[in-house]
């Protein structure tokens, strides 16, 4: 695949329904600079990007890939090419989609995660100042507690997004 043609091919399609760089990037979920990777052939958007920039322009993804409109001819001829070198072409698997949504969400749920090791805290030092030891008991619960929602909402939220597909990398 040729990015540089792939990338002009992107820019004059967003060009043609008058978007700025920025207004597509908004409309498929990434910044505005990686549509300008896209454009200047440094990158080649996901799978799930081009699905999305297909729909928006009324073209085919096998057309966005081979970087011109098609016709019908040249779509059968180009359709398994392409196909073939974006499965070889593909630089994440499984495992690392699942390691991004992880890390995604820590990073999105990160000040839930302080309140609640802040109350845990508040909970320790109550029941260490009034000397209640019911409440020092129960911090080995508490800390379980959070940390199972924590590590289920997580997996929930990353399962989610790698198996349905609903979210771009």
């Amino acid at each position: 695949m040729d990015l540089i043609s792939i990338g002009k091919f992107i820019a004059e399609l967003r060009k043609q329904k008058g978007l700025t760089q920025e207004q597509l990037g908004e409309q498929i979920g990434v910044s505005n600079k990686t549509v300008s990777r896209w454009e200047t052939g440094v990158y080649m958007p996901p799978a799930d990007a081009l699905v999305k920039m297909s729909e928006l322009f009324g073209v085919t993804v096998n057309e966005i890939l081979s970087g011109k409109t098609l016709s019908e001819q040249e779509y059968r001829a180009a359709a398994e090419k392409n196909l073939n070198r974006l499965v070889r072409s593909s630089k994440f698997t499984q495992k690392d989609r699942l390691e991004y949504f992880k890390k995604k969400w820590l990073k999105e749920h990160i000040a839930i995660m302080v309140i609640i090791g802040i109350c845990i805290i508040a909970v320790s030092a109550a029941g260490i100042i009034i000397k209640n030891s019911f409440l020092v008991a129960i911090i080995p619960l508490l800390i379980l507690a959070a940390h199972c929602w924590r590590n289920n909402a997580m997996m929930a939220y990353a399962e989610k997004h790698v198996y349905d597909d609903t979210e771009s990398i």
